[in-house]
């Protein structure tokens, strides 16, 4: 039976795994998925779980519910070696092992990329996974009940300052949403105003949104002008070390919360492979989504789809004639490259991918959105409930978009949640503050007894020397000799010497000794 192993559990790989399940005949092939995580993120959602409107495990699809008849490894590919067929995977529990197999499709997908500058790597949350996002909207919450408390001044400025750094689509709507959810936790701080809150969204270009006209980026532009958020165009992020952020204008201001948006790259798990790699780091890919080589053979047995390859668009829209990394071609690719799979398999010819695109639809907070399809553009509440109905569709599973919807109908009853459980990153402070330890062992309460034994014990002999010299030195021993003797006792050859000795050398202490030895 042929061995198909997919690399990555997103978009391209879940619906790689989802449409075989679907087409292969019983028997027919073994796919196994490998991804670190054990489910897929809708990332297109992940503004929404920032800004509170949608409960963060909605928006997630977990793989072995819904992939029954795929082998779920969780667990990372070290390694690829194509030319052997085999790969390294290192699971999330235990040694790493060596599998092989007939196909392999890269599906990894991408991850965020980002350049050397000074406090980005330390500062700066992504916005990529759903932790981060949940990780983004508790800061701002927490945020917002710790300036509360603050007078006005640097410290609570800063708490109150939000930095997102990129301008597109991912960098507008998380900034846009945050901004909304800004907005309503000034309704619970009745001493915070809108003006004591501080929003910056830093483009190194000219223009915001490059995938919608210039017109539509504009209005975004003036939008979010009117709702009191900052725009820095031909501006770049000099330094953010120490949550002080440097812009190259000269601006400087203090910013408890940076989102780094700007831009991804594929995942590094490509190039552990021999697999050919273009110059953007993608797999080299056909339209009918088989790995090819710079001279244009076809890699037997290997396939690429998603982020991380380099996908021609037969359609003229794409830059640099490639497909745009998103979501929509993301799980396109994957269907047909499911289907093409299928056919190579059963000897059949694959099919090119071609799809014109659908358009840019963005949220930019409740009742707030864009959307342009060609020379087609709409603005406002209508295109933010355009942004949710396609979005809320596309989700996959239905079983996960009655979830997303139920949220959004809760939001429109009650109001979004603005809880944050910030502590979830540290779950047993609270119990361990409270929980009562042992005693300390037995040995180490004994310890201190017999220290405090010795210092006594050596007191003694010093002791029984003090009385023999004073009996010495005075005629008048014999009042000196009746305390001294006591401690003097153990050590009864001293004091017979001693008794001796004055005998010796003074009639008068003939007295003193028979009492001294008969003690």
């Amino acid at each position: 039976m042929p061995k198909i192993l997919i690399v990555g559990g997103g978009y391209a790989g879940f619906y790689t795994a989802f449409t075989l399940q679907k087409h292969l005949r019983s028997g027919e092939a073994e796919v196994t998925l490998v991804d670190p995580l054990p489910y897929m993120t809708y990332q297109p959602f992940l503004p929404e779980v920032a800004a509170g409107n949608i409960e963060p495990r909605h928006v997630i699809v977990p793989l072995r519910r819904h992939l029954k008849k795929t082998n779920i490894v969780t667990g990372r590919v070290t390694g690829v070696n194509h030319a052997a067929k085999t790969a390294t995977i290192q699971p999330s529990a235990g040694d790493a092992y060596t599998v092989d197999y007939d196909q392999i499709v890269l599906a990894a997908g991408s991850v965020s990329r980002t350049f050397p500058i000074p406090g980005v790597a330390d500062e700066a949350i992504g916005m990529k996974s759903i932790e981060e996002a949940v990780a983004v909207r508790d800061r701002l919450i927490d945020n917002f009940a710790k300036a509360a408390n603050l007078p006005a001044g640097p410290q609570r400025d800063r708490l109150l300052t939000v930095t997102v750094v990129g301008g597109g689509f991912a960098g507008i709507e998380t900034f846009a949403e945050l901004r909304s959810l800004a907005s309503s936790l000034l309704k619970d701080y009745p001493n915070l105003t809108i003006a004591d809150t501080h929003f910056h969204l830093i483009e190194a270009m000219g223009r915001i949104m490059p995938e919608v006209s210039l017109e539509t980026s504009q209005w975004v532009l003036k939008n979010l002008a009117e709702r009191e958020a900052t725009v820095h165009l031909d501006t770049q992020l000099q330094s953010a070390e120490g949550g002080v952020i440097q812009l190259s204008t000269g601006q400087t201001f203090e910013s408890d919360l940076i989102v780094w948006t700007a831009g991804v790259m594929a995942n590094p798990v490509v190039r552990s492979t021999d697999l050919p790699i273009e110059e953007r780091g993608r797999i080299r890919t056909r339209a009918d989504l088989r790995v090819t080589t710079e001279d244009g053979a076809i890699v037997d047995g290997a396939w690429a789809a998603g982020d991380n390859s380099a996908v021609p668009d037969l359609t003229g829209g794409g830059v640099g004639g490639m497909c745009v990394p998103n979501a929509q071609h993301a799980v396109r690719q994957a269907k047909r490259l499911s289907k093409n799979l299928v056919a190579v398999l059963r000897g059949e010819e694959p099919v090119d991918y071609v799809h014109k695109n659908l358009g840019a639809v963005a949220g930019l907070g409740i009742g707030h959105g864009v959307f342009q399809s060609g020379k087609i553009s709409v603005k406002g509440f209508l295109a933010w409930g355009m942004h949710r109905g396609y979005h809320g569709l596309a989700m996959p599973m239905w079983e996960r978009k009655l979830r997303v919807f139920g949220d959004w109908f809760l939001q429109l009853i009650v109001g979004r949640d603005v809880a944050s459980i910030s502590a979830r990153e540290t779950p047993r402070d609270y119990f361990a503050a409270y929980a009562s330890r042992p005693a300390a062992a037995p040995a180490a309460a004994k310890a201190p007894a017999k220290a405090a034994a010795k210092p006594a014990a050596k007191k003694a002999p010093a002791a029984a020397k003090a009385t023999a010299t004073k009996a010495a030195a005075k005629p008048a021993a014999k009042a000196a000799a009746k305390p001294a003797a006591k401690p003097a006792a153990k050590k009864a050859p001293v004091a017979a010497k001693a008794t001796a000795t004055k005998a010796a050398a003074k009639p008068a202490a003939k007295k003193a000794a028979p009492k001294a030895s008969a003690k």
